[in-house]
């Protein structure tokens, strides 16, 4: 198990906030506050931080709310481009009136 007082805290604490004990000895062994942790723990960190932004998303309905934001956002570039092309379409009807 953890070598040291404050190892063994992460690794209990990990433990206790369901994080497998495999991944939570490699957390707490690997981290020793002096270098830069290896790179299978930064690994494992970025993905638990990615599962972290996955669940606050499902809890707070984020994803339903980008998608309705890029569905705004999609109708209004439509909406400005069929104004400029008729704006387009006018004046060339115009300027061939005036020829």
């Amino acid at each position: 198990m953890a070598r040291t007082k404050q190892d063994e805290d992460l690794f209990h604490r990990l433990r206790d906030n369901g994080l497998r004990k495999r991944t939570a000895k490699l957390l707490a062994e690997t981290t020793d506050r002096r270098r830069k942790p290896a790179r299978p723990v930064q690994q494992t960190i970025a993905e638990l931080k990615r599962l972290v932004g996955e669940a606050e998303d499902r809890i707070s309905g984020g994803s339903a709310k980008r998608k309705a934001a890029a569905n705004k956002a999609a109708s209004t570039r439509k909406r400005n481009a069929t104004k400029r092309s008729e704006s387009a379409k006018k004046a060339a009807r115009t300027r061939a009136k005036q020829s």
